[in-house]
């Protein structure tokens, strides 16, 4: 049995992993990411998340592409809508200007074939706009049904407590939940004052590279595995520092427990405080099983201590 967790006053309970969807329609085709999606739901997972921007960046898309492949996948098997919670995000390219953020929702719907999309965050934070105006937009979709709660996503502390201010202020309905930059070797993305403004306003927390690029996962270990895939390159900085460190601790607990290094790695960011669910994105059935592990791995307090140890940002003396 998969234990469930609320995200933050919402009313809402998802198992502690929640399933990326920025590789549907990219680097997992329709057939894959129909795979995926249903060993996922079988194994007791039950959020995915997505965004109207997944996957814009590659030559041919335009966005929308991972909805789509959701949405028909739905649509093949229907009852699995009640299984699942579904959260997209509007506002990465196209910014958060009130009037955008309807149709945006509007395409988004049809697109996933829902009536209701379960978690709509704003994608990033729009300096331009202000916040009473974009959340105001949110408070109106919610108002029409058309979302069942708001989410948050890459806002520094600063501006997310303003943001819970404003909903405040304006009797708007508040948001529920962060989704940030958070993994064993950042730890300093989230830890400090952003997690504990988070805290204060009772905000579920989704974590964001929980695999750090992968490098979580044991496959870059030196340089010369930098080559191993296209992302590689982003896990030079790595490298350095503590990334050696985590390495080596997370082989250890992995020998321990008999999980995979990525298991071990999400039981940890998922035993942290404020942590909802980890997100994390698989491209094949044997990549998702050992994500989905990591629901069922509850690791001792000693072996979260060393992984704390070994992912301090200091040098331990």
């Amino acid at each position: 049995m998969v234990e469930k967790r609320q995200i933050g006053d919402s009313g809402i309970e998802i198992a502690p992993l929640a399933l990326g969807g920025n590789v549907f329609g990219w680097t997992a085709d329709e057939a894959s990411s129909f795979a995926i999606l249903d060993v996922f739901v079988d194994a007791g997972g039950t959020m995915i998340d997505t965004a109207d921007v997944y996957s814009a960046w590659v030559p041919g898309n335009r966005g929308g592409e991972s909805e789509t492949v959701i949405g028909r996948w739905l649509k093949r098997d229907p009852a699995k809508r009640d299984k699942v919670v579904i959260a997209t995000k509007v506002g990465f390219l196209a910014g958060l200007a009130p009037d955008t953020i309807g149709p945006a929702c509007d395409a988004s719907l049809q697109r996933l074939g829902v009536e209701t999309i379960d978690v709509y965050y704003q994608h990033k934070d729009d300096e331009s706009v202000p916040l009473a105006d974009s959340l105001a937009a949110f408070d109106r979709l919610v108002a029409a049904g058309k979302v069942r709660a708001i989410g948050l996503s890459q806002f520094s502390a600063a501006r997310l407590g303003q943001a819970m201010e404003t909903v405040a202020e304006n009797g708007l309905h508040k948001p529920c939940c962060l989704q940030t930059w958070y993994n064993l070797v950042e730890r300093e993305k989230l830890e400090g004052e952003l997690r504990e403004t988070a805290l204060a306003h009772d905000l579920g927390i989704f974590p964001f590279y929980s695999l750090a690029n992968g490098f979580l996962t044991g496959k870059y270990r030196d340089k010369d595995d930098l080559d191993k895939s296209p992302r590689g390159q982003r896990n030079v900085e790595y490298l350095k520092g503590r990334g050696r460190r985590v390495l080596d601790v997370l082989d250890s607990v992995s020998g321990e427990t008999g999980a995979a290094l990525a298991t071990v790695a999400l039981a940890w960011t998922m035993a942290q405080p404020g942590i909802t669910a980890a997100l994390a994105s698989a491209t094949s059935i044997d990549q998702l099983s050992q994500l989905t592990a990591a629901m069922h791995l509850k690791l001792t307090e000693e072996q979260v201590a060393r992984l704390d140890e070994a992912s301090a940002e200091a040098v331990p003396a």
